[in-house]
């Protein structure tokens, strides 16, 4: 969902919504000089993006939404699906060392820990410092020893929406989290990540497509 650049033409029809609304199509259209069928599709767009409201038999009326109110709506709707990315998932039978290099060769801060494709927990880079500098042989330790354990892992559904990630996010004070979906057999398939720099790029290319 992008937010919406409008057309002069479109602009127009807002302004003159302003001035004179309630005000019917038809009415609109003479004041720009154009036919009703001509400003069908404008019309529709400009109520589907909240600019205008519609009442039948009565007209169009100006919402009082500019467009910075349309940006905070479109932020808090961004479906998650959208801008998760793939997710980085090593077998919960591997080594602290696999772990280690896994995340270095992917550059990542967290990983996933899956057993059959289900998520089993989660696995940060304090996680494993702590492992490695425990003395410890890190290619003979299970990765599964340093990790966080299902159900004290926070994750968010693939249903969710970015705004809802950012909060979690937030709210947990944690870096990235495992994206997932319900198995009708049960436990939760990882699907994605999201990160702060997720919640970043979103807000960048948003910006890029958005004048203030």
């Amino acid at each position: 969902m992008k937010v919406i650049e409008l057309s002069k033409r479109q602009q127009t029809i807002v302004e003159i919504v302003k001035l004179h609304g309630p005000i019917t199509g038809e009415r609109i259209a003479e004041l720009v000089s154009l036919t009703r069928a001509t400003l069908r599709p404008d019309l529709a767009l400009l109520t589907m993006a909240g600019f205008l409201e519609a009442r039948p038999r009565v007209g169009y009326f100006y919402s009082g939404k500019q467009n910075t109110d349309l940006l905070s709506e479109t932020v808090r709707h961004l479906p998650l699906r959208d801008y998760k990315s793939v997710p980085v998932v090593v077998s919960d039978s591997v080594s602290v060392y696999d772990a280690i290099v896994t995340m270095f060769m992917e550059d990542v801060g967290t990983l996933a820990v899956v057993r059959n494709a289900l998520l089993q927990g989660i696995v940060s880079r304090k996680d494993l410092l702590k492992v490695a500098i425990g003395g410890g042989d890190v290619r003979q330790i299970p990765v599964n020893v340093a990790m966080t354990r299902m159900p004290h892992v926070i994750t968010v559904s693939q249903d969710s929406t970015l705004y809802e990630a950012a909060l979690l996010l937030v709210h947990h004070e944690v870096d990235s989290l495992p994206v997932v979906t319900e198995r009708t057999e049960g436990g939760l398939e990882v699907v994605g990540r999201v990160s702060k720099t997720t919640i970043v790029r979103a807000f960048v290319e948003l910006g890029s497509h958005h004048d203030v």
